[in-house]
């Protein structure tokens, strides 16, 4: 056995079924391998495609996806999708590969410090340097992979070593059980809820992670404090819920950003303050200035930021906090000021359906599209927002049943996520309606994987808001400067080129026949592409309106 085979049996002891990536000469040990290994290799065509398909099997399935690339270039292109996976807290490993190490220490060809450049981006990064710690490297990369918060971690086997004799054995696997909180502090947070008058629960990514949205959702069942989810919390508790109040995170005013500052005690749950910054949410804006208590919950202490000020802070797993707290509310009577409740659901709900039967030619408003995709997606189907406008849009008016529904890069926010990622959803739920949304700027950033789409079989629909210019950025500059940048591009004939692919393609350019079309690329036996030419004057409105919004009570 050489150190390439003993690898890959560390990998198939850790339960990888999938690795995506581009492989190089620097591979070919460790390819060889992989042809004797019950692992199946997915070739994608670049890989900044295979780190976003790895980045979303891990989190839809808990376990690290894995991509690998070559040295030099292959490595420079996997960086993207490995920091979209860390900031985003996706378990991931990145393998690369890397010159002979007889020559790592001169000027050589492709040869440049990988490790380095990773280890900014991951949790841990570390080189294979001898044969027999391939166990210990393996193991201890994705046991941190999957520790909260999970990330990412880079592997690198150079050429030569792992063409080396190997006599070792892959560690045993052993899922440790996280650390719970201890009662007193558990107590003195369940003092704040019990004397609040007007609590709200601030969802983060955390609490869609093992087990925590079931307690979750059976703790607002008891209390009847109302829930607002950031991007990635989406699905914590059901859209039809009385209690879910939807979703925050535009920069600007919102009935849900309104309903958290007239909170007296924020709860916030698995809060990432990558995702969106305190200082936009809290009552006051003003430094130092401290108007309302926090509870902050999650699986490590939270960051220190002087827009954040805790009053209690648990640390431990989020799911058995709030069995702890559920335990303390059992004979619990709630008396809180929730009269806003119905009044802000109700704003949204009018706001989400304004134009459910909109009938206009020549472009579509992002409202109309959002309302068909939700009527088209059942509760478990899938879908994934690239980075641009539309995720704005899919942000605010898309509402969720399940976690993990709906997928968003919000910590790292890359352009050219969704496309590759929608492959990955495909992977995991063979059987569920898998949809990604793209602007035609962060489509054509990863359109190559359309390829690998077709070739594997993942039938995955792709609708591209086609405005031919890099909108998002137009939007928040114009609301800035009152004025743009040149931000306009030409598109392609999107039907040829999914056609050129092998894929089948559409061009809506009538909101009455959009749902139709949706419905439809669902049934078909390839990859499909919708184009539609999208009205982004509502992006000003949309600005205009929430700057007036008051509490609707």
């Amino acid at each position: 056995m050489n150190a390439a085979e003993l690898f890959v049996k560390c990998l198939e002891n850790e339960g990888v079924q999938y690795i995506f990536g581009v492989p190089g000469e620097e591979n070919a040990h460790f390819m060889m391998a992989l042809q004797n290994s019950t692992i199946r290799f997915i070739l994608c065509r670049h890989e900044q495609g295979a780190a976003f398909i790895a980045d979303v099997y891990g989190r839809l399935t808990g376990r690290p996806g894995v991509c690998l690339g070559t040295l030099g270039p292959g490595a420079t292109n996997l960086v993207t999708g490995v920091a979209d996976a860390n900031m985003d807290r996706a378990p991931l490993i990145a393998i690369t590969g890397q010159a002979d190490s007889r020559r790592q220490h001169k000027e050589s060809h492709q040869n440049m410090d990988v490790v380095s450049m990773f280890r900014p981006i991951t949790k841990w990064a570390q080189p294979i340097i001898h044969s027999d710690n391939i166990p210990e490297v393996v193991r201890k990369a994705f046991k941190l992979a999957v520790m909260e918060k999970p990330g990412a971690c880079h592997i690198e086997l150079a050429d030569d070593i792992a063409a080396f004799e190997a006599t070792g054995n892959p560690l045993p696997v052993q899922n440790a059980r996280r650390p719970v909180p201890d009662d007193k502090i558990v107590d003195r947070a369940m003092e704040l809820i019990f004397a609040a008058k007007r609590p709200v629960i601030l969802a983060g990514n955390g609490a869609i992670r093992r087990r925590a949205a079931k307690q979750l959702r059976l703790f607002v069942e008891k209390t009847g404090i109302g829930v607002i989810n950031t991007f990635m919390g989406k699905g914590s508790i059901p859209r039809s819920s009385p209690n879910c109040l939807f979703t925050i995170g535009l920069q600007a005013q919102d009935y849900t950003r309104v309903a958290i500052q007239e909170a007296d005690l924020v709860i916030s749950l698995g809060y990432d303050l990558v995702e969106y910054a305190p200082r936009l949410w809290g009552q006051s804006s003003v430094k130092g200035t401290k108007t309302q208590k926090i509870i902050h919950i999650d699986f490590i202490p939270a960051e220190a930021d002087e827009y954040y000020g805790i009053d209690v802070e648990i640390v431990g797993d989020l799911a058995h906090t709030l069995w702890m707290m559920n335990e303390r509310v059992k004979d619990f009577r709630a008396d809180y000021d929730c009269g806003c409740k119905p009044a802000l659901r109700q704003a949204m709900l009018d706001d989400f359906a304004e134009y459910r039967d909109d009938d206009t030619t020549g472009s579509i408003r992002p409202q109309k599209i959002i309302w068909d995709v939700r009527e088209v997606l059942g509760p478990q189907d899938i879908l994934l927002s690239d980075v641009g406008a539309h995720k704005m849009w899919i942000a605010r008016y898309y509402q969720c049943d399940e976690p993990n529904t709906c997928l968003i890069s919000n910590g790292f926010c890359s352009m050219g996520f969704a496309l590759p990622g929608a492959i990955g959803a495909k992977i995991v739920y063979p059987e569920r309606r898998v949809l990604a949304i793209c602007g035609d700027g962060g489509f054509l950033m990863n359109v190559q994987e359309l390829e690998t789409a077709r070739r594997i079989g993942a039938n995955i629909v792709v609708l591209i808001w086609d405005d031919q210019e890099y909108g998002l950025i137009r939007w928040k500059q114009e609301n800035q400067f009152g004025r743009h940048s040149d931000l306009h591009f030409n598109n392609p004939d999107f039907v040829k080129l999914a056609e050129a692919f092998g894929c089948k393609g559409f061009r809506v350019e009538n909101s009455r026949d959009f749902k139709k079309v949706l419905e439809q690329a669902f049934h078909c036996d390839v990859p499909v592409l919708i184009s539609v030419p999208i009205d982004y004057r509502e992006n000003r409105l949309l600005s205009q309106r929430l700057g007036k919004v008051a509490c609707p009570i």
